[in-house]
């Protein structure tokens, strides 16, 4: 199984009483999401579900990749790592999943799929993880595959 995190793009700071999930990406923000979806629509499977949290910028994120989303509350700014995984079906689904979150819970996530002994990982914003399941020797392996900036393409 693949599982592709895509860390929302740089997104407006919030205004006062402003909701955090109301929050919107900044012009900035919206190349790199763009920059981001172009890359990686050429280098995703066609067979792939994508998830994204329902946060305003997460899904100002995702549609500049231009394929259906479904928006999970697991996968909201306070999700827990074991939420988001379970979300996502990770290590058994068949699909390859592409995840539009937050920090911390990514890199909580990508730090335990591949045992980084800190427990975290820090993902720049706009930022895509893209890692892999496999099983050898009887044991399961996480592999990265690729790591991407929006500032690299």
């Amino acid at each position: 199984m693949d599982l592709i995190f895509w860390r929302h793009a740089e997104a407006c700071e919030a205004e006062d009483g402003q909701e955090d999930l109301l929050r919107v990406l900044t012009p900035k923000g919206d190349k790199q999401a763009h920059r981001m979806g172009q890359w990686l629509d050429r280098q995703l499977p066609e067979g792939l579900r994508v998830v994204s949290s329902p946060a305003l910028r997460c899904e100002q994120t995702v549609k500049h990749l231009g394929r259906k989303v479904k928006y999970k509350s697991e996968l909201l700014p306070h999700a827990s790592r074991d939420d988001l995984l379970q979300a996502v079906g990770w290590p058994d689904s068949k699909m390859s999943v592409l995840i539009s979150g937050h920090q911390p819970v990514m890199g909580q996530a990508i730090a335990y799929l591949l045992g980084l002994p800190s427990g975290d990982c820090a993902v720049r914003k706009g930022a895509v993880w893209w890692l892999r399941s496999r099983v050898r020797d009887g044991m399961t392996q996480t592999v990265v595959v690729t790591v991407q900036t929006p500032e690299l393409l």
